[in-house]
């Protein structure tokens, strides 16, 4: 039985006073989460704030993560980077990878993601690997053959055991901020597609891989979608900035 787990994306949300009011928030309702694992991904440098606001409240039921980080897993002369040593040593377990506005705004390949898993997993960190199609890919017929090479990217790089390690984020793009959701049908499918490609190459790796729903996920339908089998959880984009809303999505993966 994979455990249900949800993981907030604040993107390039916050300030030092929103974080603190935010997380009071958050600690207040954790024992009301329910029994999914939740973590939190800040901007980088808000992760130090968060951590310590947990530690200071005795807060152990949300586990801290970082939205992306550089190939390179030490450091040098590569201004403006961020390592995966370095989100270690602030307390970030895991660290959003290949997200679509990366991929998009920031020319991410299929390969350089692939390379940040690599390194994510030497680490110790656990990789939450985003993929997912474009609208024009979906209505081109594209869904499956994009979703492949995705996957295949990280598998040639890594293997088919890592993935035991590795969290993969579906997020259909067109329905990223956009207010549109797949329908609980339509996630599903291709969450089942995902594990059946996993599942190639081993069919017990596949099964215990969690696979989240990345696309706009609300508590008014984070029920319906978490439901489903083979949907594990959910990475939540603005909802997550509230943290009632937030919390009430983790109580739904546990209902």
């Amino acid at each position: 039985m994979r455990q249900k787990f949800v993981a907030g994306n604040w993107k390039m949300h916050g300030s030092k006073a929103s974080v603190e009011a935010l997380m009071a928030g958050l600690i207040k309702q954790a024992d009301q989460a329910g029994a999914a694992k939740i973590a939190v991904c800040p901007p980088s440098l808000y992760i130090d704030q968060v951590v310590t606001a947990l530690r200071n409240a005795g807060c152990e039921n949300i586990a801290v993560g970082a939205q992306n980080m550089t190939t390179e897993p030490d450091s040098g002369a590569f201004t403006g980077e961020v390592s995966a040593r370095m989100l270690k040593d602030v307390g970030c377990e895991f660290v959003i990878l290949g997200h679509s506005e990366r991929r998009a705004m920031f020319a991410e390949t299929n390969e350089v993601v692939a390379e940040k898993v690599k390194t994510a997993l030497e680490n110790d960190l656990t990789p939450i690997l985003c993929i997912g199609e474009t609208l024009a890919e979906r209505e081109a017929g594209k869904l499956e053959a994009v979703i492949s090479e995705q996957v295949e990217a990280v598998l040639s790089v890594v293997g088919i055991d890592a993935f035991a390690k590795i969290v993969i984020a579906y997020e259909p793009v067109w329905a990223i901020g956009t207010g549109k959701t797949a329908s609980a049908d339509q996630a599903q499918e291709v969450h089942a597609f995902i594990r059946g490609q996993l599942a190639k190459s081993n069919p017990q790796v596949a099964e215990k891989v969690v696979i989240q729903y990345g696309g706009s996920m609300k508590p008014v339908n984070a029920q319906e979608l978490m439901a489903q089998p083979d949907i594990d959880g959910g990475l939540i984009g603005g909802a997550s900035l509230k943290a009632e809303d937030f919390i009430a999505i983790c109580q739904a993966a546990g209902a």
